[in-house]
């Protein structure tokens, strides 16, 4: 094993908070190779006046190698 960094990132998603960690793991892995894992540090979510949930957000850390 190589030497190992770790990010932190956020990201959102109108439908899940598993769909916003999807999101977040994909778009950085456009520019970050070698992600060995995600760990969502903090959820939380937008709420309407209505009382209805718009907005899912996670605070994801993750690591990967460095070559």
């Amino acid at each position: 094993m190589g030497v190992l960094k770790v990010i932190e990132i956020l990201s959102s998603s109108d439908v899940s908070w598993e769909e916003a960690t999807r999101k977040g793991v994909a778009e950085a892995a456009k520019t970050l190779k070698h992600i060995r894992s995600a760990y969502v540090q903090e959820q939380s979510a937008v709420v309407n006046d209505e009382g209805k949930v718009t907005h899912y957000r996670v605070n994801l850390k993750l690591t990967f190698e460095i070559k």
